[in-house]
């Protein structure tokens, strides 16, 4: 049964995505793409103008799941420090199969549009986070003697230490980096209460 124009869509999408967190952005070509996906170039020129708009289709995508899940989380009814370690959870989930190169033309390598694009819809976010660790301060779940402001700061400059060559050589994966960074965060701020319940 031939594929729909919408499952060829979601088909280029999901190999794209696939090949791209296994090699990275730059040494994908579109030409793997297609043959990997059974689709011509005239198919993929159907839906993406180029290379650069599939991948932002993706970091979107990557984007808006991350947002769902972690809503998921804060929105439930569980102690804080519960959320914080499904957050950990998810973060480690997300992370696990990432390569170096992947991370790299991420991180270090990016287009000046990926750049763009990765800073407003990580911004986006830490809009929401910033939200919600104010409401979570106010219940006395996160230290009372740490501003939700430094909080964002920080989070910030952990998207920067991801992108430190010096320091990604100091782990075997980025998934090893990212979670040594997410899990110094996320129980630096805990309530001394909230960790031992």
């Amino acid at each position: 049964m031939p594929y729909s124009s919408n499952q060829k869509r979601k088909k280029i999408i999901a190999v794209g995505r696939g090949l791209f967190w296994k090699h990275g952005f730059k040494r994908v070509t579109i030409e793997e793409i297609c043959s990997e996906a059974k689709v011509s170039k005239m198919t993929y020129y159907k839906f993406f103008s180029n290379k650069m708009e599939l991948i932002k289709t993706i970091l979107d995508e990557l984007f808006k799941e991350s947002i769902t899940s972690y809503r998921e989380i804060m929105d439930s009814d569980i102690p804080f420090s519960e959320k914080i370690t499904r957050q950990i959870e998810l973060k480690m989930k997300g992370t696990a199969d990432m390569s170096t190169e992947f991370a790299n033309d991420l991180m270090l390598h990016a287009e000046p549009e990926i750049v763009e694009f990765y800073t407003l819809r990580k911004n986006e976010i830490l809009v929401m986070v910033h939200a919600d660790y104010v409401k979570a301060q106010k219940n006395g779940e996160i230290r009372k003697d740490v501003k939700p402001e430094f909080l964002i700061y920080f989070l910030n400059h952990i998207y920067e230490m991801l992108a430190d060559e010096k320091l990604i050589q100091l782990y075997n994966s980025p998934n090893e980096m990212a979670m040594e960074l997410i899990r110094f965060f996320f129980y630096g701020i805990l309530d001394r209460n909230e960790k031992s319940q």
